[in-house]
Formats: structure tokens, C-alpha cells, sequence
């Protein structure tokens, strides 16, 4: 059968708005064809969820790749600005081109793209290229947050190219197949603003509106409720992010994305050893992006936003400032919220106490002085399993549990529903760097089976069952664990 009645047959039903916006936002350009597509690695259950053929997607590999395109597609590459590590560049698509937008039988709208398919007007001097090892990466840690319950652009597939591209040595090369809600981010705003006419700023905050927030459309001041809606997700999301231990790593404006999703998981990785100035990334020297700084971040980001809008939310800019202002002012207070809300989900707690961030803040100290497992610290205290962790051995520690059996027994929650409410709340595995890296380097050799094996785990983090117990094991100490953008 022929690429094209493959393609016809995998059922892309492609409505591409993002291509109807004032074309400032965007180069049309297609992917370049690559020598020897071949199909790495498929999401069955992405493609049944939306709507697509997965057996006819597997027997094209010529259109995950790029040298195809699929009936209805209009690739573009966007473009976009950001703040990276503090200072402002022009940025957009470097190595990624939109094919189009494909929409689910249910009516939902996502974005394919694909990564790392070449350069396109935005590269910046980059090959546009990606290496399979870092796309395989992607492709498990962000389906690992779609099973933890963290909203999460994800991943159709990855295929190799069959050529190699150079970093500090030679790699095999792949291109991503990316699904977002959308791809529209602080950054495309601050490129608006910086760059566009107020006309065309306005066609992106309505366009905006209307794909992610369509209820606030018609309201008085549409264009700072956006700014709310934005705010109220991103504390959402941020607080997810703490709760699970999850370190984003590129925190810049350019990979904040206004529906709420994470975005781009370049020099991401998963807390073992707690430690609230944790860095995974190479690139990170300063710590800015770390662990304990990522509310602020969020926080600052988010300001950046206010600025692209003060045009929009009022014709006096002092008053626009001052609007705009108190929103970014309440994100802190909406952020915790969130965050207390679930810490006490993990601790078992089902109402609030004065003293319940005392006890919470407590035991992350404790943990901090200990060098105390993230994960597994939770997990010891929701089955009473302390043997293997040491960390329960040190009288502080000792004290601090009590108090809290004593804070747990004085809610009307019986002991076995606390202990449900634990399970559902603190996962038997996430994505253990020594595990991630065990499946990378097994994948760069032609063995799949520990990848399939990681992501089958993954996919039920709550499921608590014996065959997740070995993924619980931290592994080696990851103090020298380092992860990089994979450009």
C-alpha cells in the first residue's frame, strides 16, 4: 500500500487555526525528508485515544518522519521569543515543525508536531536535528507524568532517521512525534509584544480565548481573565511539579505553555535524594531552575505575561499595571494552596489543622538533614514499612512521626482510609535516573525490551503492586547526575 493510503487510512482529521492567525507568527515549511525512517518506539494508547489507526501509523514511518505529509496537514514552524536563564532572545521552532492540528472524534484539538526534523527558519545556526537517545527520553518522562495525573504535552512516537547527527560525538538521529494541546507559550506572547502590532497581539489573546479558555470570551475584560485562567493553571501544575518531585530543569518563558501542559523535557529529571537546591541540568550553573525555586520562577514567568498583556487589559497602562499586578500577586497564595492541599492528601490528612504546615515543613527539614529518598520516605510512611529506610531511625524522626499518628487520629478519617488515600497519592515508582538511563542505553543497542518494561510500570504509578518494587529502589546516589537539553 502506498504512503499516501496509509496515511489516509491512520485517519488524521487536520483543522489547522494556529495557520489562520496573521502569518508574523509563523514560517510555512515542511520537514526535510530524512534517508531511512524507521519506527523506533509507538503510543497505542495515544493513538486509539485519538481517534487514529495505530497499525496504519506503524506501517508508515515515512510520515512520522516527516518525508510524507499527512492529507490535510500545513506544516509551519512558530515563531516565539523567551526569556532563557533571565535574559531575552528571539527564539521560536528550531528544529520542530506543526504539521497541523488534528481533532479527536470527541472534538478535542491537539497539535502533532514533530521534533527534531530539521532546521527552519528560527535554528539559530542549530543542524535542526534531535539524537534518538534524547527523544527516547522525552518520549518515557513525559508519559510517566501523564500516568502520574500531571497534565503533559506527550509523545505518538519516535522514529530514527538512519543518519547521524554530531554533538560532542556522533549520535543516531530520530525525529519526536509531539502531542500538545498547543504549543502557544509565554514566549509566543512576549514575541507579540515585542515584535507584532497591537492588532496582532490582540488576534493571539483572542485566538487563545478561544482554543483554551472559551468561557471567558464574553466577559468584561476578557484579556486579564486570561491572565487569571493562566495564573490559576500554572499554581495547579507548579504545585504537581513539588508534590511529585519532579524538576523541570529549563523553567525559561519559552517552555511555559498557557494551557497548563508541561512542555519540553529537555534537562528534566525526577528527585531521589530530597534537597530543595536540587539541579539536574548542565546548563543550570547558577541554580536558578532548581528544586525549591520553581514556585518563583513559575511566579516570575508569569509577570513576563502580565507585561504582553497591560495593552489589552486597559487603555491607561498605569491601570492596565495595576490590574495585571494584583493577579501576579496572587499567584503565590493560589500556588500554596494547591500545595498544602496536596501535601495533606499524601499525609493521609482529610482536613486542615493550624498546626498541619508546621508538621509538613518539619519532616521536608528532617528529610533536607538526612539526605532522605523523596518517594520512598512517603512510601515507608504509608505502609508503616520502615525498615528500609534509615531515615525513620533518627530520633527526630521518631518524634516527628508520633506527632503526626496524633495528628492523624484526631481527624474522623478511619486509619484504613487514611492509609487509601495515602496510596492514591504517593506513587510506588516514578522514573528513577538510574532507570531511565538503563533503558537509553539498552534502546541505543537495539534492545527495546527495557524500555517497554519501564514504560508498562510507569504507566500505573499508583497501582502499588509487587511488581514495582524493584523500581523503587533509588539506585546509585544521583549528587553527580547530570542531564542536558539534547540539541
Amino acid at each position: 500500500m502506498s504512503v499516501l493510503k496509509e496515511a489516509l487510512k491512520a485517519g488524521w482529521n487536520f483543522d489547522n487555526s494556529y495557520a489562520r492567525l496573521p502569518d508574523v507568527f509563523y514560517s510555512r515549511i515542511s520537514p526535510d525528508p530524512v534517508k531511512a525512517p524507521s519506527l523506533v518506539i509507538f503510543n497505542d494508547s495515544l493513538a486509539s485515544y485519538l481517534g487514529l489507526d495505530g497499525q496504519a501509523l506503524r506501517e508508515s514511518p515515512q510520515v512520522l518522519a516527516g518525508n510524507s505529509l499527512p492529507q490535510g496537514a500545513e506544516p509551519i514552524a512558530q515563531a516565539y521569543g523567551g526569556h532563557q536563564f533571565g535574559y531575552f532572545t528571539m527564539l521560536g521552532d528550531g528544529r520542530a515543525v506543526l504539521l497541523g492540528e488534528h481533532l479527536t472524534p470527541r472534538g478535542e484539538r491537539y497539535d502533532i508536531q514533530l521534533k527534531g526534523s530539521g532546521r527552519t527558519p528560527y535554528s539559530r545556526g542549530g543542524d535542526g536535528r534531535a539524537a534518538l537517545g534524547p527523544m527516547l527520553r522525552e518520549y518515557i518522562i513525559s508519559e510517566a507524568m501523564h500516568g502520574l495525573g500531571i497534565p503533559t504535552t506527550r509523545s505518538l512516537a519516535v522514529v530514527a532517521t538512519g543518519e547521524d547527527v554530531y554533538r560532542d560525538r556522533l549520535l543516531p538521529g530520530a525525529v519526536l512525534t509531539r502531542v500538545a494541546a498547543s504549543h502557544i507559550r509565554v514566549g509566543t506572547f512576549q514575541y507579540a509584544a515585542k515584535w507584532c502590532s497591537k492588532a496582532d497581539l490582540k488576534a493571539l489573546a483572542d485566538y487563545t480565548l478561544q482554543r483554551h479558555y472559551p468561557e471567558e470570551s464574553a466577559m468584561d475584560n476578557k484579556y486579564l481573565r486570561l491572565h487569571r485562567q493562566v495564573i490559576k493553571r500554572q499554581a495547579k501544575l507548579v504545585a504537581q511539579w513539588q508534590l511529585i518531585g519532579f524538576i523541570h530543569g529549563v523553567m525559561n518563558t519559552d517552555n511555559m505553555a498557557l494551557s497548563g501542559e508541561t512542555i519540553d523535557y529537555g534537562p528534566c529529571a525526577f528527585m531521589d535524594t530530597y534537597h530543595p537546591d536540587t539541579v539536574f541540568s548542565s546548563i543550570n550553573l547558577g541554580g536558578r531552575y532548581a528544586y525549591g525555586n520553581q514556585p518563583d520562577i513559575a511566579g516570575w514567568n508569569l509577570a513576563r505575561f502580565a507585561e504582553t498583556l497591560l495593552p489589552l487589559i486597559d487603555g491607561d497602562r498605569e491601570k492596565a499595571r495595576e490590574l495585571a499586578w494584583e493577579e501576579v500577586n496572587g499567584f503565590s497564595g493560589l500556588f500554596h494552596r494547591y500545595w498544602l492541599e496536596g501535601m495533606h492528601r499524601k499525609l493521609g490528612l482529610s482536613n486542615e489543622e493550624e498546626g498541619d504546615e508546621r508538621l509538613i515543613v518539619t519532616l521536608f527539614n528532617l528529610m533536607a538533614k538526612y539526605k532522605a529518598d523523596y518517594t520512598n520516605t512517603f512510601l515507608a510512611l504509608t505502609y508503616s514499612r520502615f525498615e528500609k529506610e534509615s531515615f525513620y531511625n533518627n530520633k527526630d524522626v521518631i518524634d516527628w512521626h508520633l506527632a503526626w499518628k496524633y495528628r492523624a487520629r484526631r481527624q474522623s478519617l478511619p486509619e484504613n482510609e487514611v492509609a487509601a488515600l495515602m496510596r492514591r497519592h504517593n506513587p510506588a515508582v516514578i522514573p528513577r535516573n538510574h532507570r531511565v538511563e538503563a533503558a537509553l542505553e539498552a534502546a541505543l543497542n537495539g534492545d527495546l525490551h527495557v524500555t517497554h518494561k519501564l514504560l508498562a510500570v510507569l504507566s500505573r504509578p499508583y497501582a502499588h503492586t509487587p511488581e514495582q518494587a524493584p523500581y523503587a529502589d533509588p539506585g546509585p546516589q544521583d549528587c553527580a547526575y547530570k542531564t542536558f537539553c539534547g540539541t
